[in-house]
């Protein structure tokens, strides 16, 4: 499926590249370090946080690899890895396909294949689609801008939708839209390689995976405020 996708998006990107190499392209190869992490409280626990995205390559392509997850009173309660190749297809986006793992809630292996890169108003998009290695399916879609309110400080508003094509008992999640999570982030960019921020963060179960959680004696909705770093290498 992903040798697939790759094959097609190369084809469709060849007049690309070959137009980019005519107009005098260069090939220098760039790599770039983004990690962050949180702390604060939600439901009576410390809650940890991180996020990292790492990629290595060029105009024509580029090996990603990026991590995210969240511990609960020192318990790994969610953890996913990704690994990634994209290519361009547009002045604005990319194409991404490749693996996810995720080792926590469930340990479970993904395909993945999506696009990532910049929609109308600036919304920096990012929207896959996965296959597990159990046959479900799923998708995610995630869309973030940056407001500047002065040449330092940030203001990130960002939201998550997740949803699945049938129900999935080992993770309690139902078929539909399975949770939204928004985010409000502002950040103090002291350099842009090196930024604290202090987040507003809501996360609430939907559908079927609502009335999972409720028929479970869970909580559907959760929400916490945090602050952190960031760093760019």
């Amino acid at each position: 499926m992903i040798a697939l996708l790759l094959a097609a998006v190369s084809g469709a990107h060849d007049g690309h590249t070959a137009a980019a190499a005519h107009a005098g392209h260069d090939t220098i190869t760039y790599w770039m370090v983004r990690a962050e992490a949180d702390y604060g409280r939600a439901d009576g626990a410390d809650v940890w946080g991180w996020d990292a995205d790492a990629w290595i390559g060029g105009d024509a392509s580029k090996f990603r690899l990026t991590s995210q997850g969240e511990a609960h009173d020192g318990a790994v309660e969610t953890a996913e890895i990704e690994a990634l190749y994209t290519v361009p297809v547009s002045d604005f986006f990319e194409a991404k396909a490749g693996v996810r793992y995720d080792v926590e809630p469930d340990d479970r292996a993904y395909l993945t294949a999506g696009v990532i890169g910049l929609a109308p108003y600036f919304f920096e998009t990012d929207a896959a689609a996965y296959l597990s290695e159990d046959g479900d399916l799923s998708a995610r879609l995630t869309q973030e801008f940056d407001l500047l309110l002065t040449q330092t400080l940030v203001l990130t508003p960002e939201v998550e939708i997740e949803a699945f094509a049938q129900d999935v008992p080992e993770l309690n999640v139902g078929a539909g839209f399975s949770s939204v999570r928004a985010e409000l982030t502002l950040r103090w960019e002291i350099t842009r390689k090196f930024a604290p921020f202090v987040r507003l963060e809501y996360e609430r179960a939907l559908g079927e995976t609502a009335g999972l959680a409720r028929a479970a004696g869970e909580d559907v909705e959760t929400s916490s405020v945090r602050a952190g770093l960031r760093v760019w290498f």
